[in-house]
């Protein structure tokens, strides 16, 4: 309990699961709004960045504190099958469209690797562990690209992140940031967004902007908020529903 008063202090808002969520929804669909019917309003897209961390921290979650980790895998293989008519119709207008699977997969890639690691850190020593970490998070990025799961390597490498940092420690926290920093701005980097200040001139990259995500991690500490069965099946029906209409308004729209 004393741990957990020290965390309020550093970072006083207390953000509940179901807010973050809630949030999360918000920004990723202001990136799919950018990507369907508002292409001109590029700071859709920004706002958007933000989300693919907070679903990756909270899939982290997830593997920690669920019950049954098997069930967990098989609610995503489910979720990540009934994704792919919904941002087939989004991105191409098609019922079928090869070349950009949805982020489930993503996620569900991310989960079997740190459910693997995690095995072999109870079963082996220090030495064996490090360079099996090497190992599936590489086969992890690479099956994850070659597939064309949303987000690619880079976010399999983002789950991973968020599972070997997990905590509130300061060196958790530094992890998480230089983390993401290095997945965002070094490997995905971007468009860079050129801005003025103070009279000089100089760029940010726009999918750098997923680190604004890590504050309003850092101001969850465990409340769960309200929960039930409902709210549950409604935060997993989001992504394919609101993907689903989207595709067909564009199509309407556009056609």
């Amino acid at each position: 309990m004393q741990n957990k008063v020290s965390h309020c202090s550093i970072f006083p808002p207390d953000l509940s699961a179901l807010t973050l969520h809630i949030l999360a929804m918000a920004f990723m669909f202001c990136d799919h709004l950018w990507a369907t019917l508002a292409g001109d309003a590029w700071w859709l897209t920004g706002i958007g960045r933000l989300a693919f961390p907070m679903f990756a921290f909270f899939l982290v979650e997830g593997f920690f504190h669920t019950h049954d980790r098997k069930k967990y895998c098989m609610r995503l293989l489910l979720l990540a099958i009934l994704s792919e008519l919904p941002i087939n119709l989004m991105y191409s207008g098609l019922l079928f469209y090869p070349f950009h699977q949805n982020v489930i997969w993503t996620l569900l890639t991310g989960f079997l690797c740190i459910w693997a690691i995690d095995t072999l850190r109870k079963k082996c020593p220090v030495w064996l562990w490090i360079p099996s970490i090497l190992l599936l998070s590489a086969v992890g990025y690479v099956l994850a690209t070659l597939l064309m799961f949303d987000y690619y390597g880079e976010g399999v490498l983002t789950v991973i992140v968020f599972y070997l940092f997990h905590g509130k420690n300061w060196w958790q926290l530094a992890g998480q940031f230089a983390g993401l920093y290095w997945i965002n701005v070094m490997l995905l980097a971007g468009m860079q967004i050129p801005l003025q200040l103070f009279g000089h001139a100089f760029e940010i990259s726009e999918q750098g902007l997923a680190l604004l995500c890590l504050p309003l991690l850092w101001c969850y500490h465990g409340r769960q908020g309200a929960h039930s069965r409902k709210i549950q099946i409604a935060c997993y029906a989001f992504y394919p529903v609101h993907m689903l209409v989207l595709g067909i308004l564009s199509k309407l729209i556009f056609s």
